[in-house]
């Protein structure tokens, strides 16, 4: 018990970086839809490994296009 061991999780590379993406379009459902959960919920940057510059771009454009109803603000499915 003395010496715990740790495990050390491999940190996801962003995919918009290795993508080399200046701009993430709010018009491509496609890579937004990746983002979003079963509910609707914008997935943090923790879980999909996004960067920071890339995860607020990323925000941003999902909530662009839930304006312009190009995507569901809530899941269409009933509990």
């Amino acid at each position: 018990m003395a010496k715990q061991e740790i495990q050390v999780k491999k940190k996801r590379p962003c995919r918009f970086c290795e993508a080399k993406e200046i701009y993430i379009d709010y018009k491509d459902e496609k890579k937004l839809v990746r983002a979003i959960s079963e509910q609707g919920k914008i997935i943090p940057k923790r879980i999909t490994g996004t960067c920071a510059k890339h995860q607020r771009q990323l925000a941003q454009a999902i909530k662009r296009a839930r304006h312009l109803a190009l995507i569901p603000y809530v899941s269409e499915t009933i509990r």
